[in-house]
């Protein structure tokens, strides 16, 4: 595209400024998405093996006053012992205060723990001491704390120290044995130098013991299989206070336990630690001994010494957060509250020994972490905090909090504003976890916590990983209003993410805080629809939620807000609904005692098309409940069927689509009816045979199938394949091999044998395949049986009261379901075709099944008749119990008595002896909806009971995917600006670049037309098309032009004179595109189809070199098509290519600006089509008993309509009056067939029709009579208008194109094709102009495509 010069970028504004306001249609989510859920979550987050350790062991080796002799110490040197001066006392007093101190320390962590002190112990006391702890801890973890100051250092064998009896004497333990006592899971502390020996020969030993269990697995003849072998020490933990080579520190000024004192007294030790560093004070003049008067404790936040405490737990979840693989950290850090301590103090550790040249160790080993970042605000805190104890123990000042969360949470916004998935995660976020403790900062932590995870489903977790759940669950318990609106998005984003916190919230009364914000008429709309999202995940196939939301009155709840005004809480409500009386037949009543059913109606007819999609869902589960019911049960569900069964003309393929599903539900409720209509039918489609679309469509060439969106028979461009894979559905393919499967062994009837019978009897079915077999493989309904059922008119058997079970007839609930279901079945769109194909051929094969056993012999059926049925049964034939035969109509196999040919449809049965072995009495049904319940007792002479016919359900699982895909919404980004909305990103580019390119294409168009059309014959671009030409269209601004023959489309680059794309248009055979469309031409553009059976088809992609042409969305027009012929004047026209087949097709205009279609076609009516809505608004009766044959509307005021019809009459309709007066004027000059109405779009434009007789005509609106009339000669085919330009061009069987001003001056005639020897040019089918150039596309039954234009440099 060339760059805008000056000039034209001077006046780009009008036509700028038209695209940027022009709506767009069929971009919803619901076109551009798959209709399907988020990928489930992983659920590393949720430790499934919690433990908690229940028993600790404190074994203290100190001998108090007696040094070890492999250890030199300074002097002086560290003395304290859990901050006692074991030299201020008697040894033993001392010993036990020391022991007393530790055990207190360690319940500050874990108070409910055992703990047992073992002081200067002997080999057996620790050995008695361990044993006794495992036993009572059982599977629970334990942990054994070692100081070894008073003992030789561990062995390189791997041996601690204790002592003999009379303290004579240093004992070895072995780590071996020490493992053995201990079991696992266990902890071990160890404090005492070259520590680390002890840990390298713990995990030597552990290898030792995995090699010695995989020994005795695999040869248990082993001698060690022969012997009880401790279990595997894979789960324990070990901490060290340093490397196997380094002392602990002997430092006068630190405790001599001083890893000891890091895991149990942090806060204490961390303050002395910074108060003897050298730098980083905010003041000095800070002593030990102030530090010991700092007020508070350590559980009360309110407090300085508590808010230091707080700090710290953030600090170093943070770092540890940040630096462990997130299972390592779900290990160490949330599966055990003491274990979480522990190893939260190890950072401290860490930190402080490293200063003193000694490095900590633990197994697992942890990466360093002594120089995060994150020290620096934990020293910053302490120096603040610090800052205040003289004014504070002196003055008695107040204390003022730290401002590290607030600091923080700023971080962790500044990080929430600029955050995408591809970055590193916010540090911060263990720290907004700490936060939510706070009632000063819980207000804005949850606010930040909502955004961020609004940036998407890897965000929650992130947020559950780092333990998130129980607090936000816990703040459920809050009543504070101000919380709500938060709570309740943060709680929808994580259950649309991993629902199976259901179980969590109901089982902590969760559900009844969602309750009250959905009934809370002070929040708002966008609030009470989170809630109900979050009330439908937790009854969604949850038992326990279904009955606590039923207790929680969550019925009357969601029936009270069916009518509100956001379409979004009216869709969650209805799917919450739908959700909770599924499978739950309490739910359903109570559902039945509120009318629920029929509120649920007025959303049926809905504005908004997942709205009724969820009122569909809703009813659907409604009556797919499995539970016995009464009479007026039936009646409610036959009322919700019928109700429902209106959605079959929806535009919406997704409320088809449930609607599907509604009926099957319906079907398995109630078998034995619908089996018996399908039989009727099946047998009523057999005993009419007049000709099918497909003959009448192509005379010789029957159309026995339905064609497949990818049709072998094309190669299609850009390597593209079938298309059929839009619907991504191979279910249907399969659903012949499934029903093989069926298991029918207790009567004997074999897998094997069903199998062999079908693959026998349906491969002689005459080639013809069902909807969704490109592989041709046949069922028992094909495409062809299925349309031609829902074709027949004479249904004269199925009034027989003997076939039916009482009260069924032909206008029954179960007849007019089946009908609608045969509808949708040939829907144009596949997937609802391919699901409805699957309901009839399931129920297809039940009736087959049903009907089998009748077909025994006659001294069979004799032997064992029927006896009288109950009053809530009746037989299906009550002639003869042992066969099935229909007045009037013969036996199903019948005719393979008789050697007659069958029909591809016709169903067959194995006549082998294993199936005659069926019950005889299984053709009685219950009324009441169960087809294979057990019969009346076989009577015999023995006395043993005959065999029955196993229970088989329709054996689908049909599922949209609705629920799931509408669950997604609230996995993506809620509060984000959508990109098309952001003036920076490429979305909004792009269309910056495409209006820019719109506006210059139309100022250089105007430019060219403003100077005068004196020719238009200029040959541009000539091809052959692969099919005969039957409609063009040019894009108004890409150099595309799209033609479409009998059932396929091509695009041509016709400034390349290249071919794009070619690929099938998916409708049936015996029908034709009849018009075509570009929607949405301004930006990205969509193709609109219809063909004459009344389908309208949409698809996306079409001219793309990446990615394959996709059908976004397919509906019925028109639903019946009236025949319809072109009367008198057809006979003096010679046989047109586009007509032979009789009737108009179908017609359509499309109203960008309005997102209006306006259809019609071989009926009488005008149908207005809302394409936002995807439902009908408006039929227009057309008054006239003759097809529409034309249609043009005004652009301006959106009011005028001009309908061209086949009897020769042009009639103008206003849309604003009443239907009954709308039609304002009526033309009647034509005296034959309309090819072209057109309505001027400018403020007084003006009314141009031409009829095949060559007569064209203008009219102003005012007037009934025309101004001027142009004769062109009998034989026109198709006339054009050129949108900008006042000219028009007609085409002709006399293989000619001419050329016309509005005013009657001829311009030029086109006969021959350019270039040397240019023949001349075919029969004319048909012509386009472009919307702006002046190009002329002409389309000929030679199978050509020719371009002319009135300058050949244009372009």
């Amino acid at each position: 595209m060339a760059l805008l010069c000056a000039e034209d970028a001077m006046d780009e504004g009008d036509g700028d400024l038209s695209d940027w306001h022009l709506p767009v249609a069929f971009t919803n989510k619901r076109h551009i998405e798959k209709m399907e859920g988020c990928k489930a979550l992983a659920q590393a987050w949720r430790m499934k093996d919690r433990m908690k350790t229940v028993s600790v062991a404190l074994v203290l080796c100190l001998n108090v006053g007696v040094d070890p002799p492999d250890v030199v110490k300074t002097s002086p040197c560290a003395r304290l012992e859990c901050w006692i001066d074991p030299l201020s006392m008697s040894p033993q007093k001392a010993l036990d205060a020391i022991g007393a101190n530790l055990q207190k320390q360690y319940e500050c962590w874990q108070p409910r723990a055992r703990y047992k002190q073992c002081l200067d112990p002997t080999v057996e006391e620790v050995k008695k001491l361990c044993m006794s702890l495992r036993r009572n801890a059982k599977e629970e973890r334990v942990l054994f704390h070692y100081n070894g100051h008073g003992v030789p250092r561990p062995t390189v064998n791997g041996e601690i120290w204790v002592f003999n009896k009379n303290y004579t004497q240093y004992i070895p333990l072995s780590i071996y044995d020490l493992q053995t006592w201990m079991g696992s899971p266990s902890i071990f502390v160890y404090d005492c130098s070259n520590a680390g020996i002890i840990v390298k020969s713990f995990k030597q030993f552990s290898l030792q013991r995995e090699q010695e269990l995989e020994v005795a697995a695999i040869s248990p003849s082993h001698p060690l299989a022969q012997v009880p072998l401790p279990p595997s020490m894979k789960d324990c933990i070990q901490l060290a206070a340093c490397e196997a080579n380094q002392l602990l520190p002997m430092n006068p000024e630190l405790p001599a336990d001083l890893f000891t004192s890091c895991l149990t007294t942090p806060i204490k030790i961390a303050l002395r630690w910074f108060c003897g560093q050298q730098s980083g004070k905010l003041v000095s003049g800070v002593t030990l001994d102030l530090i010991e008067k700092i007020p508070g404790r350590l559980n009360d936040r309110r407090t300085p010494l508590g808010e230091l405490n707080w700090i710290f737990t953030a600090i170093t979840d943070t770092i540890a957060w940040n630096v462990l693989p997130r299972d390592l950290f779900q290990k160490l850090f949330r599966q055990d509250l003491l274990v979480a301590s522990l190893f939260r103090n190890f950072l401290l550790a860490e930190r402080i020994m490293r200063s003193y040249h000694c490095t900590p160790i633990s197994s697992p080993r942890l990466p360093p972490t002594y120089q995060h970042p994150m020290w620096q605000a934990w020293d910053l805190a302490v120096d603040i905090c610090l800052s205040q104890l003289p004014t504070i123990t002196e003055e008695g000042t107040a204390f003022r909090n730290s401002p590290f969360f607030a600091e923080q949470l700023t971080a962790f916004q500044v990080w929430v504003n600029l955050g995408v998935e591809n970055r590193s995660p916010p540090e911060q976020l263990p720290i907004v976890l700490q936060v939510l403790l706070s009632q000063v900062h819980r207000l804005r932590a949850l606010d930040l916590l909502g955004r961020f995870l609004d940036l998407g489903p890897w965000a929650v977790s992130l947020a559950l990983s780092v333990g998130i759940f129980p607090y936000v669950l816990k703040l459920l318990q809050s009543s504070a209003r101000e919380l709500r609106p938060l709570l309740v998005f943060i709680w929808a984003k994580i259950l649309a993410v991993d629902s199976s916190c259901q179980a969590d919230l109901v089982k902590d009364g969760g559900h009844k805080y969602f309750l009250s914000v959905l009934s809370d008429p002070f929040m708002s709309a966008e609030q009470r629809t989170m809630a109900a999202f979050v009330l439908a995940v937790i009854v969604n196939n949850y038992a326990a939620g279904q009955e606590a939301c039923l207790q929680g009155s969550l019925i009357a709840t969601c029936l009270e807000q069916l009518s509100d005004t956001n379409a979004l809480l009216r869709q969650w409500v209805a799917m919450c609904l739908g959700r909770i009386w599924q499978h739950f037949d309490a739910a359903r009543w109570c559902g039945v005692r509120d009318s629920a059913h029929e509120k649920l109606y007025s959303l049926l007819e809905d504005v908004v098309p997942e709205v009724r999609c969820a009122a569909v869902f809703a009813l659907g589960t409604f009556i797919g409940n499995s539970a016995e019911r009464s009479d007026h049960a039936t009646t409610i569900d036959h009322n919700v069927a019928i109700t429902s069964a209106q959605l079959l003309g929806d535009g919406s393929s997704m409320v088809r689509k449930e609607l599907v599903v509604a009926l099957h539900n319906l079907a398995l409720q109630y078998e034995s009816n619908f089996c018996a209509v399908a039989l009727q039918f099946l047998d009523d489609e057999r005993s009419h045979t007049f000709p099918s679309p497909a003959t009448l469509a192509d005379t010789g060439s029957l159309a026995s199938s339905r064609d497949g969106l990818g049709t072998p028979r094309l190669r299609p461009v850009s390597s593209y394949g079938n298309l059929r894979a839009i619907a991504n559905n191979n279910a249907v393919r399969n659903l012949n091999k499934s029903l093989q499967n069926l298991s029918l062994t207790e009567e004997g009837v074999t897998c094997g044998t069903m199998a062999s019978y079908l693959n026998t009897s349906t491969g002689s079915s005459g080639g013809s395949s069902s909807v969704g077999s490109p592989d041709g493989e046949d069922f028992i309904l094909t495409y062809e049986a299925v349309d031609k059922m829902r074709r027949v008119r004479s249904y004269s058997s199925l009034n027989s009261p003997i076939a039916f079970p009482v009260g069924l007839s032909f206008t029954s609930v179960y007849t007019q379901v089946w009908c609608t279901l045969l509808h949708l079945a040939v829907d144009p769109h596949p997937e609802v075709s391919d699901m409805a194909m699957k309901v009839l051929n399931s129920i297809a094969w039940k009736a087959m099944l049903s009907s089998r056993p009748h077909r025994v012999s006659e001294s069979s059926a004799i032997a064992h008749s029927a006896p009288a049925s109950p009053t809530n049964k009746c037989p299906l034939n009550m002639q003869h119990p042992g066969t099935f035969q229909r007045p009037g109509a013969p036996a199903l196999n019948e005719g393979a008595k008789q050697g007659l040919p069958r029909e591809p449809s016709t169903l067959r049965l194995p006549t082998t002896s294993s199936t005659a072995q069926l019950s005889s009495h299984s053709y009685q049904f219950s009324r009441s909806r169960k087809m294979f319940d057990k019969g009346p007792d076989k009577s015999s002479e023995d006395g043993d009971d005959g065999p029955t016919m196993c229970r088989l359900s329709l054996g689908l699982s049909l599922n949209t995917g609705f629920c799931a895909w509408s669950s997604k919404y609230f996995t993506q980004a809620i509060m984000k600006l959508p990109d098309d909305h952001d003036v920076e990103s490429q979305i909004h580019k792009e269309r910056e670049w495409r209006f820019l390119r719109n506006a210059q294409v139309r100022r250089q168009a105007r430019c060219l037309i403003e100077k005068g059309i004196s020719r238009l014959d200029d040959q541009i671009f000539l091809n052959r098309n692969p099919g005969v030409p039957s409609v063009i269209k040019f894009h108004p601004f890409d150099t595309f032009v799209v033609v479409a023959d009998k059932d396929s489309i091509c695009f041509w680059d016709w400034e390349k004179g290249e071919k794009v794309n070619y690929f099938h248009n998916g409708n049936p055979r015996y029908s034709r595109i009849t018009a075509m469309e570009f929607i949405n031409s301004h930006d990205v553009s969509l193709l609109l189809t219809g063909t004459d059976d009344g389908a309208i088809r949409i698809w996306k992609n079409c001219a793309d070199e990446e990615r394959n042409p996709e059908l976004i969305s397919a509906w019925q027009g028109l639903s019946e098509m009236l025949p319809s012929s072109r009367g008198l004047s057809r006979r003096f026209s010679v046989s047109l290519e586009k007509n032979k087949h009789g009737g108009a097709g179908l017609v359509f205009n499309w109203e960008q600006h309005t997102g209006l279609l306006l259809v019609s076609g071989d009926a009488r009516v005008v149908r207005v089509w809302d394409c936002e809505q995807e439902k009908k608004v408006q039929d227009i009766p057309t008054g006239a008993d003759s097809c529409v044959t034309s249609l043009s509307c005004d652009s301006f005021s959106n009011s005028l309509l001009v309908v061209g019809l086949g009897d020769g009459s042009v009639r103008l309709f206003d849309r604003r009056l009443p239907l009954s007066e709308c039609n304002i004027m009526t033309f009647r000059e034509h005296d034959s067939w309309i090819i072209k109405a057109h309505l001027q779009r400018k403020p007084d434009g003006q009314i141009i029709s031409a009829s095949v007789n060559g007569d064209v005509r203008l009219w102003d609106a005012r007037q009934r009579e025309s101004f001027n009339c142009i004769q062109m000669g009998r034989g026109l085919t198709t006339l054009e208008i050129h949108p900008q330009a006042n000219i028009f061009a007609c085409g002709s069987l006399n293989h000619f194109i001419s050329v016309y001003a509005l005013t009657g001056e001829f311009l030029n005639n086109i006969k021959y094709y350019d270039g040397f020897m240019g023949q001349r040019i075919g029969a004319v089918n048909s012509l386009a102009f472009h919307p702006y150039w002046p190009h002329l596309a002409a389309g000929s039954s030679d199978y050509y495509l020719s371009i002319y234009s009135a300058d050949k440099k244009v372009r």
